[in-house]
C-alpha cells in the first residue's frame, strides 16, 4: 500500500497531515515548500519564515536554476540540482512532497514536481489544494525552521522530459508532436503582454490555460474532468505532447494534469514563450495583434 502512496502524482491534505502528525517526516519523506512571488508583491522566504507546514524546508527556485542562462528558471545541471536537494535532505530514496502558497492554492509547485521528475526521480508528489487548503482545513503550520541532515542525490537528466529550442523549431515543420500552450488566452493570441513582453504563439499550438484544471477551491480537478478538457480541445494522450508558457511553469500543469490521466511523458518546453520570443523567426510567432494592425 504505501508503494502506491509513493507512486501517486498528488497527495491529499489530510494524507500528509496524518504524516506529520505521526512523525514521518524526515529522510524518508521530505516536505517542500516551493513558492515564488514577484519581489513586488510578496515575499516567499519570509513568508515561509512565519509560517509553514512542520518540518518543511524552502526549496528556492531562484536558486535551483541555472543562472547563466538570460532566460528565468530553466533548469540546473544535474550537479548543481543534486547538490541542492542534498542539502535539503533529499536522497533518491526520499518521497518529496511539494506545495506552494499561491492564492490559486496551486502555482509553482508542478515546476518542483516536473524538475524532480526531469532528473529522475520518481517519488515525488504535489500536495493537492496548495497551502492555501492545508490552512483553511486547520492543519497544523510552524515557524519552526527544521535543519534536514544532508543527503546524497544523484541526478540523471532526463532529456525525454525536456525540449530545446531547436527540437520546437524542429516541430514547427514536422509535427512530430502535439504543443499545448498553458498561459491565458490573452497572451496566447496575442492580444494582451505578457509581463511587458510581445505575445502571441508558436505555430500550431493549442491553448489550455493551467487554471483549466483546476477548481473554484484551487484542487485538481477529477481525472473524468481533465480528460475531457483534453478532448475538447482535441489533443490526444495518446500521442507525444509538449507544453509550453511564458518561462516553463504553468507549463508544468499540463504535464501533472497529463500525468493524472495516465500520460507520463509529456515534456516540457523549458525556454518557453521568453526564449521563442527573442529567437524564433518572426514568422514562427503568431499574433492577432501583429495580424490586426496589418
Amino acid at each position: 500500500m504505501a508503494r502506491q502512496v509513493l507512486g501517486r502524482p498528488l497527495v491529499t491534505a489530510k494524507w500528509l497531515s496524518e504524516a506529520v502528525r505521526a512523525g514521518r517526516v524526515g529522510a524518508g519523506l521530505r516536505v517542500l515548500d516551493a513558492s515564488w512571488y514577484p519581489p513586488q508583491e510578496r515575499n516567499a522566504r519570509q513568508e515561509f519564515k512565519e509560517r509553514h507546514i512542520p518540518g518543511a524546508s524552502f526549496f528556492d527556485i531562484e536558486e535551483c536554476r541555472d543562472k547563466s542562462s538570460p532566460y528565468d528558471f530553466m533548469l540546473p545541471s544535474e550537479s548543481h540540482f543534486a547538490d541542492y536537494v542534498g542539502r535539503l535532505g533529499v536522497s533518491n530514496d526520499t518521497h518529496v512532497v511539494v506545495y506552494d502558497g499561491d492564492e490559486l492554492g496551486t502555482f509553482y509547485a508542478p515546476r518542483a514536481w516536473w524538475m524532480f521528475r526531469a532528473f529522475g526521480h520518481k517519488e515525488v508528489s504535489v500536495l493537492n489544494g496548495g497551502f492555501k487548503n492545508w490552512v483553511k482545513e486547520g492543519h497544523p503550520v510552524t515557524a519552526e525552521v527544521s535543519q534536514p541532515a544532508p543527503a546524497i542525490f544523484k541526478a540523471k537528466l532526463n532529456t525525454a522530459l525536456v525540449k530545446t529550442f531547436e527540437e520546437m523549431i524542429q516541430n514547427v515543420g514536422s509535427l512530430r508532436f502535439q504543443v499545448v500552450d498553458s498561459r491565458p488566452e490573452g497572451r496566447f493570441r496575442g492580444t494582451e503582454l505578457d509581463q511587458g513582453l510581445e505575445s502571441g504563439h508558436i505555430p500550431g499550438a493549442v491553448n489550455i490555460p493551467f487554471r483549466s484544471f483546476l477548481t473554484e477551491t484551487g484542487h485538481e480537478k477529477s481525472i473524468e474532468e481533465i480528460q475531457e478538457i483534453f478532448r475538447e480541445k482535441k489533443v490526444d494522450l495518446s500521442k507525444p505532447l509538449t507544453a509550453t508558457c511564458r518561462k516553463g511553469v504553468t507549463a508544468c500543469h499540463i504535464a501533472l494534469a497529463a500525468y493524472l490521466c495516465g500520460k507520463r511523458d509529456v515534456a516540457v518546453y523549458d525556454g518557453s514563450w521568453s526564449e521563442w520570443f527573442h529567437r524564433a523567426p518572426a514568422r514562427y510567432k503568431v499574433s492577432e495583434l501583429k495580424r490586426n494592425k496589418a
